[in-house]
């Protein structure tokens, strides 16, 4: 059943008017009056919908059930992640999405090859909540992951945390491994803290330690920044349920 995200208040037995853009995804999909669609808005669940007045650039459907389906991890993940170079922060946040995570925070650390403006870091954020938006679509999640504007890494990791979960930096100076560590902790919300291009350098490292965060290794080889959050996410769903 084709899914679609919908940022609507949604009701049973209401009938929406679609967003353009939606209504072309229809046309795309070459769907018809009377065919059956799936909607979520994020709020939780999803909708079973019947399509209603289908026509070249505009489509509106009724809300004929609602299921409280949920597919979310037992624990939530903030990825805090260094701004990598070209369109990698994209593949990142499509893949995080498919992973569970619930929260994104971009991070301008030392190395970082990408400088956003604050003209471009608004398109960005535009484009990311795209992606986010269309992962869920793809995943089956019902819940969009929270997207943070990007921040200064140094200003970031010296600031208390909301809450009192752990701030793991993944470090090839750490002796304990992640998995390891896992298996020893009960499931628990966690904030992954990934470096750029080159890593975090010494002084962002020792910055995060004296402000509390847990030093964890991926073990002996060295993995993209690109890679290392999802491998992340995937240890502690081996370890916590999840997968």
């Amino acid at each position: 059943m084709p899914r679609f995200y919908l940022p609507l208040p949604l009701t049973v037995g209401q009938r929406v008017t679609l967003p353009d853009t939606l209504a072309h995804h229809i046309q795309v999909l070459r769907l018809t009056e009377g065919d059956t669609i799936s909607l979520f808005n994020g709020a939780g669940g999803q909708y079973t919908a019947t399509l209603r007045e289908v026509a070249r650039r505009s489509a509106s459907a009724d809300i004929d059930d609602h299921q409280a389906v949920e597919i979310e991890l037992p624990f939530a993940v903030t990825l805090a992640q260094a701004l990598p170079e070209a369109s990698k922060m994209d593949w990142i946040i499509e893949k995080a999405m498919e992973l569970g995570v619930s929260a994104i925070e971009p991070l301008a650390a030392q190395r970082c090859v990408v400088r956003l403006s604050a003209e471009r870091a608004e398109k960005k954020l535009t484009h990311w909540q795209a992606i986010i938006a269309s992962a869920a679509e793809q995943c089956g999640r019902n819940r969009l992951a929270t997207l943070a504007p990007p921040q200064d890494y140094k200003q970031w990791i010296a600031r208390a945390p909301e809450t009192a979960q752990p701030r793991i930096i993944l470090s090839p100076r750490a002796t304990t491994s992640l998995a390891g560590w896992a298996r020893a902790q009960p499931p628990q919300a966690v904030t992954l803290v990934i470096g750029p291009e080159g890593g975090l350098s010494d002084v962002e490292e020792d910055l995060a330690l004296r402000h509390g965060a847990l030093a964890l290794s991926m073990g002996p080889r060295v993995l993209r920044t690109e890679t290392a959050a999802l491998a992340a996410v995937a240890v502690l769903s081996a370890a916590w349920g999840g997968m």
